[in-house]
């Protein structure tokens, strides 16, 4: 497995996550558990972690993450640090990089300090700061991408010279679709059966789920993808289409792709298109809470979680 994968995880303080650690992760990794256990908070958590190269980073991650929660608009310029880590008490992620960081109502002079890799730095409150974008390490929320952020990853896939290539991922998933273009800075896709574009939003959310998954990959390159609800929109005659092209393409582009899900068959898709393709860097993490009602997990490696399947267990959180 590549080098810049991350491996395992602490989380203390973050969300729902008190006191947790995980390790054992893979190049694709699936995260299931019951509602509400904190799935999206987990992939989140591995978001902000592998995202901050810097204090700049790290704000700008905090802020999609909560634009993703509550679909808020985003300055693409500046970012209000008050309003962002308010939302924080304290919190430390520790896996790639090491990030700590912990509001003093009694703060001096009115600056924040946050430890970033052992180099703390202070940050005034009464100052805006120009967030500086990771653009390889991406966040497809369940709401899936505006036309913006589609037409600016296909960038990755014109650069790469896979526009034949994705057409021809189309015609698999939808035989109606001969392909996929930017036009106006807007989507269109070209029909088969008049041979005319239509605007990308005239079809299914599976549609555009699919296309989005699909040049998020080439864009993340030696990077991270990152998906919340990989199954939306995606009829479940599609799953293994949509796995098997996961699988494929995040070796050869080299990216470690996390995802959550809700639903079964999406988990027995995932299984059994891993073991078509005989991928071992596959992993089930399941999420769910211990005793003490501490947020826990389970981190299967390809072998083990096959052999669950195999066996008829249900994975979905405890």
């Amino acid at each position: 497995m590549s080098e810049h994968f991350i491996k395992n995880i602490e989380i203390k303080n973050f969300k729902c996550f008190e006191n947790f650690t995980a390790e054992g992760f893979g190049r694709v990794n699936l995260i299931g558990g019951k509602n509400n256990v904190g799935k999206t908070a987990f992939m989140e958590a591995v978001y902000v972690n592998v995202y901050s190269k810097n204090t700049s980073n790290l704000l700008y991650a905090l802020s999609i993450i909560e634009r993703n929660r509550d679909r808020l608009n985003i300055n693409d310029n500046e970012i209000n640090i008050i309003e962002i880590l308010a939302q924080y008490k304290s919190f430390d992620l520790n896996s790639i990089n090491k990030i700590s960081y912990k509001f003093n109502d009694n703060i001096i002079n009115n600056q924040l300090g946050i430890t970033l890799n052992e180099k703390i730095e202070e940050i005034s409150f009464d100052t805006k700061i120009t967030f500086k974008k990771n653009g390889d390490v991406l966040f497809i929320d369940n709401f899936g991408f505006t036309n913006y952020e589609l037409k600016e990853v296909y960038k990755s896939v014109q650069f790469q010279d896979k526009d034949n290539l994705i057409n021809d991922y189309l015609q698999k998933f939808d035989e109606n679709i001969l392909r996929f273009k930017i036009i106006s800075d807007k989507p269109y896709i070209k029909q088969k059966k008049d041979n005319e574009y239509y605007e990308l939003n005239k079809f299914g959310d599976g549609v555009k789920q699919y296309i989005s998954i699909i040049t998020s990959l080439y864009a993340t390159k030696n990077s991270y993808l990152f998906i919340d609800e990989i199954e939306n929109g995606i009829h479940y005659t599609n799953l293994d289409k949509l796995w098997e092209l996961i699988l494929t393409i995040s070796r050869e582009q080299n990216v470690q792709v996390f995802a959550t899900t809700h639903s079964k068959e999406c988990i027995e898709s995932y299984a059994r298109v891993a073991k078509k393709l005989e991928d071992e860097e596959i992993t089930f993490i399941e999420l769910g809470r211990n005793k003490e009602n501490n947020v826990d997990s389970i981190v299967m490696n390809n072998e083990m979680f096959l052999r669950y399947i195999k066996l008829g267990n249900e994975v979905r959180g405890w």
